[in-house]
């Protein structure tokens, strides 16, 4: 029953998380159009600035693509680990690797007392897992191989990927917002007659856009974030057969009251939970602009995989 219901998160949240990709994708192409026609473009040449967008955005796709695991831990000051330095660990990240059919990750600690861990690279077969030595001080054995299988499954679901084109997008959003912005002031907002007849309602719309998009494109970000969370959770409760385990580890992470001096705004979606503590917000909409599920959630969903 507790596997049925794992499969059954993870087919959801796997469903849920490219049905919101395809809607910002469609997002991204529609505020570029809007854009275009309200610079006066007419509708041939707003579809070849979509294009243009689109091919830009590729290009830094790239970029994050090859480089984004080593800014990561550079950032960071991750440290990394032999066998040598640490074998329990070791061991307990290829046996698991073992059972998932997944490589051997490389391993890094960061010297914090904040208990905490994240997974990047690029692909299984760059990938690695990186923990604080307050999680490896403060979680027992069996919490702790929740936490490498959490993280695991982010590398096998290819997150730090797919989370990397997200970040693109969303600066994409951000940049011609303020082009647009930029265009306007620099124009007075004056246009011809024939500019104000044909594209009057595009401007309008378009002004309203570079104002809003940006929000909207973070906000869509955040929910792709907090529902890869729960996808990963769902996924280490299935490689581990124990989602009791997972769950203890969260609450106990999440009681901790430190922050993780080492993170920041950029880099705290990445970790298991929210390493800036007290940032947090709660309740309704507030809720948004969180970058991870309230723990209560997750805990709550792991615990309905044991009923």
């Amino acid at each position: 029953m507790a596997i049925a219901t794992a499969q059954n998160q993870i087919s959801s949240n796997i469903f849920k998380t490219w049905l919101i990709m395809l809607l910002f994708a469609l997002f991204v192409v529609g505020v570029v159009y809007i854009f275009a026609r309200g610079l006066g473009y007419d509708p041939g040449s707003s579809l070849s600035l979509m294009g243009m967008a689109l091919i830009f955005a590729g290009v830094m796709n790239i970029g994050a693509y090859y480089f984004s695991d080593s800014m990561v831990l550079g950032i960071s000051g991750a440290r990394k680990i032999e066998l040598k330095d640490n074998r329990e660990l070791y061991h307990l990240v290829e046996n698991l690797c073992i059972a998932s059919g997944l490589p051997t990750p490389s391993i890094y600690t960061i010297e914090d007392s904040a208990p905490n861990a994240f997974a990047t690279g690029r692909d299984p077969a760059h990938s690695v897992i990186c923990f604080t030595t307050g999680i490896l001080d403060k979680l027992n054995k069996q919490e702790l191989e929740g936490v490498i299988g959490h993280e695991l499954s982010h590398i096998r679901n290819r997150d730090t990927l797919l989370m990397s084109v997200v970040s693109i997008l969303v600066g994409l959003v951000a940049l011609l917002a303020d082009w647009f912005l930029r265009m306007q002031w620099y124009r007075g907002g004056r246009r011809d007659s024939e500019d104000r007849g044909g594209n009057g309602v595009f401007l309008m719309i378009a002004l309203i856009a570079s104002l809003l998009a940006p929000l909207i494109a973070t906000l869509i970000q955040l929910a792709i974030s907090r529902r890869r969370e729960f996808l990963a959770d769902a996924s280490s409760a299935l490689l581990t057969r124990n989602p009791e385990q997972l769950a203890q580890a969260l609450l106990k992470i999440s009681a901790d009251k430190e922050p993780l001096e080492a993170a920041n705004r950029a880099t705290a979606h990445l970790y298991i939970t929210n390493p800036l503590k007290g940032s947090e917000v709660v309740s309704g909409f507030a809720n948004l602009f969180n970058t991870h599920p309230p723990v209560e959630k997750r805990v709550a969903a792991l615990q309905a995989m044991q009923a």
